[in-house]
């Protein structure tokens, strides 16, 4: 009998995905315990407007095309058909419905754990997955729920840069990337060249589809 494999989820609405969000799906696949990673395309996150989204299908064609020549790493549309807008907690409910033998665990940026504590029952989902939580610049602070600010050494032995976390969450060593799909979006309408930030045939899908333009 296999192993369990663990999948770390990525959530985002990935509009558009950028090379930002492959190196640290990258990173994480190749420098943890993950055995994989699902780029879950959310069709409606309840802190952005549907308004400024491209259409789900759009969004999802870039994300599995950034992907081609990542075999850890895969395209999920999970989230398609549940009801709107998307709470992380339901689609963990029915993601361990459809695939019992699954283990997963949560991968987010450290500037949302600073707003982890105003998700739909959050406590919940702390209780049940591990969380991978990679380094972002930004204001705020971390409840200290999550973690407090220590040199100490905890009892699980989760450390990350003097930090003592949460049991559950683990802050992982990754590059920072502050590379963002806003500052994509408004430098395609200004007329601006992004062609780096992206991969090759993924701007090339935008470009000929004249998205955000």
């Amino acid at each position: 009998m296999s192993a369990t494999k663990k999948t770390g989820l990525y959530f985002g609405t990935f509009n558009p995905i950028h090379i930002g969000h492959l190196i640290i799906a990258n990173h994480l696949v190749e420098n943890s315990d993950l055995d994989e990673i699902w780029l879950i395309v959310t069709p409606h996150n309840p802190h952005k407007k549907k308004k400024s989204l491209l259409e789900d299908h759009h969004r999802l064609a870039m994300v599995e095309i950034a992907l081609e020549e990542y075999p850890k790493l895969k395209a999920s549309n999970i989230e398609f058909n549940l009801p709107q807008p998307n709470y992380t907690v339901n689609t963990l409910v029915h993601l361990e419905e459809k695939y019992p033998t699954k283990q997963f665990a949560l991968i987010m940026g450290e500037d949302n754990l600073k707003s982890f504590h105003k998700w739909k029952n959050y406590e919940v989902i702390l209780d049940r997955y591990s969380i991978y939580v990679y380094p972002r610049i930004s204001e705020g602070t971390v409840d200290t729920q999550f973690y407090s600010p220590t040199s100490a050494s905890s009892a699980n032995g989760i450390e990350g840069g003097g930090e003592v976390f949460h049991p559950k969450i683990t802050k992982v060593d990754a590059p920072i990337m502050e590379l963002s799909s806003t500052f994509i979006r408004k430098g395609v309408k200004a007329g601006k060249n992004i062609r780096p930030m992206m991969p090759f045939d993924v701007w090339k899908y935008m470009d000929e589809m004249n998205f955000y333009r």
